[in-house]
């Protein structure tokens, strides 16, 4: 094969990688009813004036299915860390013991879980256009190409079924979070 054409390949798997990490990565900041620590993973605290990710100041873990517990490294920041908590809206409610903040995770509402999975559908069809403009990219990358309508047809055919692949697999990974989400 031509190497032009290898390298036009490549480069769409690439992008249609980068939207399949993407959407993984937003997958896993939708709660799904049991506690995790990647529910805080977007949370910024005021580290000595300056924004720092909150696992870079604390330890963060789940001790079980419903709470979250949070050991600041130093005892100042209990309060710095409970106020990134109120402000980033993520409707929780710290509660801090002067050692550690502790959030109890509600269950999710049958309303609620609605919304998350229509959440995870609006991620799933962003992941899907992100791989459909690369497969626009590469094809026309592709009709840029000086090589025979032949090849042309063949390589469109070869990203098509890249294209394919990828959107399946958001359509896997969508239906797992879903049945997550669902799940009581």
């Amino acid at each position: 094969m031509n190497e032009e054409i290898e390298f036009i390949i490549d480069a769409a798997k690439e992008q249609m990688q980068s939207a399949i990490d993407h959407l993984a990565k937003e997958l896993r900041s939708i709660r799904a009813g049991k506690a995790s620590p990647s529910m805080l993973a977007n949370i910024t605290v005021d580290y000595y004036g300056s924004q720092t990710p909150l696992s870079q100041v604390a330890n963060v873990n789940t001790p079980d299915a419903r709470t979250i517990s949070i050991q600041p490294w130093e005892k100042q920041m209990l309060q710095e860390i409970e106020k990134a908590i109120m402000i980033a809206n993520i409707g929780f409610n710290p509660m801090n013991n002067g050692e550690s903040i502790i959030i109890n995770v509600p269950p999710l509402t049958e309303e609620r879980r609605r919304d998350l999975a229509k959440q995870a559908k609006a991620e799933a069809e962003h992941a899907k256009v992100g791989v459909r403009n690369a497969r626009k990219d590469a094809n026309n990358d592709v009709k840029k190409l000086d090589v025979s309508d032949d090849l042309k047809k063949n390589t469109e055919t070869d990203i098509q079924d890249l294209t394919d692949s990828y959107v399946n697999t958001v359509d896997e990974m969508f239906a797992v979070k879903e049945k997550e989400i669902m799940t009581v």
